[in-house]
C-alpha cells in the first residue's frame, strides 16, 4: 500500500530530475492560498455564509500588550506579532455567532514562502486541542465569551526563525473555508534564550538582558598597553532592522527549512555580511583611502548599514573589523541568539596557519619588510554566540566564535565560524568550523629569522608571548571590560597550555617545534622598549634598557625602526630610523632616549594614529640578536557632547557637539555624525574646515522616542584626523 502512494505522490509533483520543489530560499516570497479549497464539485445552493466564519483576528500585538511583554519583545519597532519559539502567545478570533465545539471544526496554519511543505516547517498546520505541550506546536481555547474565542498557541522549540503568514480555516461538508491574506495578522518568530529547550538558552537574567537586549555596545580598541574604548549603537529593535536582518538569510540562500538552527544561520551570516562573496553587506578597505563611500571610523553603529543595504541591495562602503563585528552582532541579537563583541589584542594573522609568525632580517638586523609576509594586528575584533552544538560531543556548547571579516577563505568562501571557545582553549582544532585559524590567531608564536647570504635561514630570536596577549569585552551590566583571556588559552607557560598545544598539533595545527632549528638565544642580557604617552601633533620619547646580568661587558649595536602602520600591523612607512652602540656593564642596566617629533611622522599618520618600532640589537662579542617589537598608539582628541536642559519623551530638546581643533594644521573637509538609539536617528553635517585651535559647535534638535537611560554617540571625520569620538550616557524622563 505504502508503495503505490509513494509513486502516486511522485507522479503529482513537477519533476526537474533532482527535486520536485524549487529551492526555497525567500522569507519573502509567497503563494496562493485559496479561500475556498473544494472537496469536489460544490452543489448549487451552496453559501459559505451559512457556516461559521471569521470575522476578525486580534493580535494582542501592541508593545504594552501581553504577547510582547511576555516574549521580551516590546522594544522592537514594529507594528506586527513578534514572538520567541517555544512559548504560549494568545490571539483572539470573532467569528460571525458563537463557536460550538461539537458541530464546527477549525484550525490554524502558518505558512512561509512560496512553496510551503508540512514536512520542511514552512507550512504548519495547528489543530485545536485540550493541552499544550511543552515545545511542540498546539493550540488550546482559553476564554470564550459571545462570538469571540481567545487562543493560547504554543510553538514549537526547533521552529524556523522568521516571519509566517497566518490564516484560521474552517472545515464545511464541501471544502475548507480560509480568512483572507491579511498582512496584518503576518507572525515574525525569533529564537528565545529564556526558554529551556531552546538551543540558544542562557540561564543568566542579566546576561539575557545585556547579550539579546541591550542595543548599545562598546569596542575595545588600540592596543594592549593602551585599551581605548568607544561606544556602538547596535539598534537590533530600530525599525525595518528586524526586516533587513531576515533579508541577509535570503540574499545568503540559505533554504528555509536549515533556519531554526543556528550554527547553520552563524555561518552564513559570517560569509554575508563581508562583500567578498555573493555581494555582502560591507566592503572592507584597509588602505586609507575611502573614495565613493564613508570611512570605516565614521560609523557610530549598525542601523544606517543594514538599512541602506536592505534599501540598495548593494554592498556598503566601507568596512574594518569592529565595523563586520558590529553589523554581525546586531544581526545575532535581533534574531534572538545571545551574542557578544570581542576584542584580540594582538591578533597573529598567520597566511599560511603554522601558528609561527615569520619576521626575516636582514645581515645588519632590521627587519626586511620585502619578505615578511604575516602581520600581528594591534587588536582584531570578532564576535561569539551562544548555543548548542549537537553536532560536536558533548561539553563543546556555550560561546562559538564567528568572525565576518574577510582574512581568510574557508570552504570556498570568506566566513569564520562558528568555532567552540572550549575547543580552542583545550587545542580539539579537529572540530568544525574554523577552529585552527582562530587557534593561530590567539596561540602564534614570533619567529625572528635572519636569511644568510646564500639562502639559509637563521633563526636569532623567538617571541612566544607576544600574541593574544589579552582578550576582552564588555562587562555585563556596565561599560568596563572584562578579561576573558582564561576562556582562550591556559596561562602561559603552564602545563595545561602544554597540553593544549601537543593536542592542538596532533588535530593538525602545523607547528615546527623549537627543537628542529638551531636556536641559542642570548639569554644573559634583557632588552625592553617603553615609550612616553603619545598625544598627537606632539613630541615624545622612546626608551631602550639593556640588563645586563652577566659578568661579561658587552657591546649591542643597536638598531631602532619606527613604522606608521595600519592597526593590521601592514607598514605604510618608515618615518624613523635611528642606531648607536651600547655599552653594556657587567651587572647592571642602562637607558637610552630617543626623540621622536612631530614633524617626522605628521603628513604620515594614518586614521588610527598608530605606530610600530623594531628594536633589534645584535650583542658583538657573541653575535647573538635581542630583537622586541612593540605598537604604540597616539592619544586622539574627543568630541564633547551635552544636553540643554532635561530630556523628556515626546518632547523637542536640544544636543550639542564640540570639537576643539589642537593640530598644528587646519582640518579639512570634516563630516559630525551623531545617533542615540531610542532619542534620534542618525544625523550627519558637513563642515568645510576648522582652522587650528578653533572650536566648532553643532546644535542638534531632537524628539526622544523612548523613556530610560540611552546612549548619544558621536563621530568626527576629516582628511587628516580620523577615529575622533564622544558619547554620553542621558536619562530620558517619562512625560
Amino acid at each position: 500500500m505504502s508503495e503505490t502512494t509513494s509513486t502516486n505522490e511522485e507522479n503529482k509533483l513537477p519533476l526537474n530530475g533532482r527535486r520536485a520543489i524549487p529551492p526555497n530560499y525567500s522569507n519573502d516570497e509567497e503563494n496562493e492560498v485559496p479561500e475556498m479549497e473544494a472537496f469536489g464539485l460544490i452543489p448549487r445552493g451552496f453559501n459559505p455564509r451559512d457556516y461559521l466564519r471569521v470575522v476578525d483576528i486580534y493580535m494582542f500585538k501592541d508593545p504594552h500588550e501581553i504577547n510582547k511583554q511576555q516574549h521580551h519583545t516590546d522594544k522592537y519597532y514594529n507594528p506586527k506579532l513578534i514572538v520567541r519559539r517555544g512559548q504560549a502567545f494568545q490571539i483572539q478570533v470573532d467569528f460571525n455567532r458563537p463557536y460550538n465545539p461539537e458541530t464546527d471544526q477549525f484550525w490554524l496554519e502558518f505558512w512561509m514562502g512560496r512553496y510551503p511543505q508540512q514536512n520542511k516547517g514552512t507550512y504548519i498546520p495547528i489543530l485545536v486541542g485540550n493541552v499544550l505541550k511543552p515545545g511542540q506546536w498546539g493550540a488550546k481555547i482559553i476564554h470564550r465569551e459571545n462570538n469571540s474565542i481567545r487562543l493560547s498557541i504554543m510553538s514549537s522549540t526547533t521552529c524556523i526563525i522568521g516571519k509566517f503568514r497566518l490564516y484560521v480555516a474552517v472545515l464545511t461538508p464541501f471544502g475548507i473555508l480560509r480568512t483572507r491574506r491579511n498582512s496584518a495578522t503576518d507572525t515574525y518568530i525569533l529564537f528565545n534564550p529564556w526558554c529551556q529547550l531552546d538551543a540558544v538558552y542562557l540561564d543568566d537574567e542579566k546576561e539575557r538582558e545585556e547579550y539579546v537586549l541591550n542595543d548599545v555596545g562598546i569596542v575595545f580598541h588600540g592596543n594592549v598597553e593602551d585599551v581605548k574604548s568607544r561606544s556602538w549603537s547596535y539598534g537590533q529593535f530600530e525599525e525595518n532592522v528586524l526586516d533587513a536582518c531576515l533579508f541577509l538569510m535570503d540574499k545568503a540562500e540559505l533554504e528555509l527549512s536549515g533556519r531554526g538552527n543556528p550554527i547553520k544561520i552563524c555561518r552564513v551570516a559570517s560569509a554575508v555580511i563581508n562583500s567578498r562573496d555573493e555581494d555582502g553587506v560591507i566592503a572592507g578597505s584597509w588602505n586609507n583611502s575611502y573614495d565613493h563611500g564613508i570611512a570605516p571610523s565614521a560609523w557610530t553603529g549598525s542601523v544606517d548599514i543594514l538599512l541602506e543595504y536592505y534599501s540598495s541591495k548593494q554592498p556598503v562602503r566601507y568596512g574594518q573589523c569592529w565595523v563586520f563585528a558590529g553589523v554581525f552582532n546586531t544581526f545575532l541579537r535581533c534574531l534572538g541568539i545571545p551574542a557578544r563583541l570581542i576584542t584580540n589584542y594582538s591578533s597573529a594573522h598567520d597566511n599560511n596557519a603554522n601558528l609561527r609568525l615569520d619576521f626575516f632580517l636582514d645581515d645588519e638586523g632590521k627587519v626586511d619588510t620585502r619578505l615578511t609576509k604575516d602581520s600581528v594586528w594591534n587588536y582584531h575584533c570578532w564576535n561569539e554566540a551562544w548555543m548548542t552544538r549537537p553536532d560536536l560531543p558533548v561539553g563543546f556548547g556555550g560561546w562559538q566564535v564567528v568572525d565576518a571579516t574577510p582574512q581568510e577563505t574557508s570552504d570556498g568562501m570568506y566566513r569564520c565560524g562558528p568555532a567552540s571557545v572550549q575547543a580552542i582553549k583545550h587545542g580539539h582544532v579537529c572540530f568544525q568550523f574554523d577552529a585552527p585559524f582562530v587557534y593561530a590567531e590567539v596561540n602564534g608564536d614570533i619567529f625572528y629569522t635572519r636569511m644568510e647570504k646564500n639562502g639559509t635561514q637563521v633563526i636569532e630570536n623567538i617571541d612566544t608571548t607576544h600574541i593574544g596577549q589579552l582578550i576582552v569585552t564588555k562587562e555585563v551590566g556596565g561599560d568596563g571590560m572584562m578579561n576573558i583571556t582564561e576562556e582562550y588559552k591556559f596561562r602561559e607557560g603552564s602545563d595545561e597550555e602544554r597540553l593544549a598545544l601537543e593536542t592542538a598539533v596532533m588535530y593538525g595545527v602545523k607547528k615546527q617545534s623549537i627543537q628542529d632549528t638551531t636556536y641559542q638565544p642570548q639569554t644573559d642580557v634583557d632588552m625592553d622598549f617603553q615609550s612616553q604617552k603619545a598625544v598627537l601633533g606632539n613630541d615624545f620619547k622612546v626608551t631602550i634598557t639593556f640588563r645586563n646580568k652577566s659578568r661579561n661587558t658587552y657591546t649591542a649595536t643597536t638598531y631602532l625602526s619606527g613604522n606608521i602602520v595600519f592597526y593590521t600591523g601592514v607598514t605604510k612607512r618608515e618615518f624613523k630610523k635611528h642606531s648607536f652602540s651600547a655599552k653594556l656593564e657587567p651587572s647592571s642596566s642602562r637607558s637610552y632616549d630617543i626623540l621622536i617629533k612631530s614633524s617626522e611622522y605628521m603628513n604620515d599618520v594614518l586614521e588610527q594614529a598608530s605606530f610600530h618600532f623594531f628594536v633589534t640589537a645584535r650583542i658583538n662579542e657573541t653575535g647573538k640578536i635581542l630583537a622586541v617589537q612593540k605598537a604604540i598608539m597616539l592619544e586622539i582628541p574627543t568630541l564633547r557632547i551635552k544636553t540643554k536642559g532635561e530630556l523628556v519623551a515626546g518632547k523637542e530638546s536640544s544636543v550639542i557637539v564640540e570639537f576643539t581643533n589642537p593640530l598644528k594644521q587646519t582640518l579639512e573637509n570634516v563630516t559630525l555624525r551623531l545617533e542615540g538609539p531610542g532619542v534620534l536617528r542618525t544625523i550627519t553635517k558637513q563642515f568645510g574646515r576648522i582652522p587650528m585651535n578653533s572650536t566648532l559647535t553643532w546644535e542638534v534638535r531632537c524628539i526622544p522616542m523612548r523613556p530610560g537611560l540611552r546612549k548619544l554617540i558621536a563621530s568626527l571625520n576629516s582628511d587628516a584626523l580620523r577615529h575622533v569620538y564622544g558619547e554620553l550616557n542621558v536619562q530620558v524622563q517619562k512625560p
